[in-house]
């Protein structure tokens, strides 16, 4: 019995392998560039950490995993040297999240890598597949976090 007498893939199947792809390369090239020991799970707090700090709770709320998830990365990452912690100044039980130095080195080599595996996608494709499936994406997104909210 072949994979095609179960019709299509299934899409969650299909987003898993370019993952898959997207991490290997990312991993590959934070390597290379001396960050070795970051992790995928680590991607979560690089992608949402503002020059003005955040929040575990908010960096928990933007990658869409739980607090106690985040607050472990955190704490892997601190002990790591690329992030941080520091009074929060609006909230006086509150602790901010900040990017070290080497944490923001970490940031220009993952923009490239990344702007590099879209291009090779949409070289293997096409640009406008690319950009037709950056929308889609972005659509359902937008549509899932109006109609079910993160956390409900």
């Amino acid at each position: 019995m072949s994979a095609e007498d179960h019709g299509p893939p299934l899409l969650g199947l299909l987003l898993r392998l370019l993952q898959q792809h997207w991490s290997q390369s990312m991993e590959a090239a934070l390597r290379g560039a001396g960050f070795g020991d970051i992790r995928p799970p680590h991607a979560n707090v690089f992608a949402f950490v503002p020059s003005g700090g955040i929040q575990v709770s908010e960096l928990a709320q933007l990658s869409q995993v739980r607090k106690q998830t985040m607050a472990q990365v955190v704490e892997q990452l601190e002990q790591m040297g690329y992030v941080e912690r520091r009074p929060d100044p609006t909230d006086r039980r509150g602790r901010l999240v900040f990017l070290t130095e080497r944490g923001q080195a970490v940031r220009p080599v993952g923009e490239a890598t990344g702007r590099r595996v879209e291009q090779q996608w949409a070289e293997l494709t096409s640009p406008e597949t690319i950009q037709a499936l950056r929308g889609s994406l972005e659509t359902l997104l937008a549509e899932l976090a109006r109609h079910d909210p993160p956390g409900t």
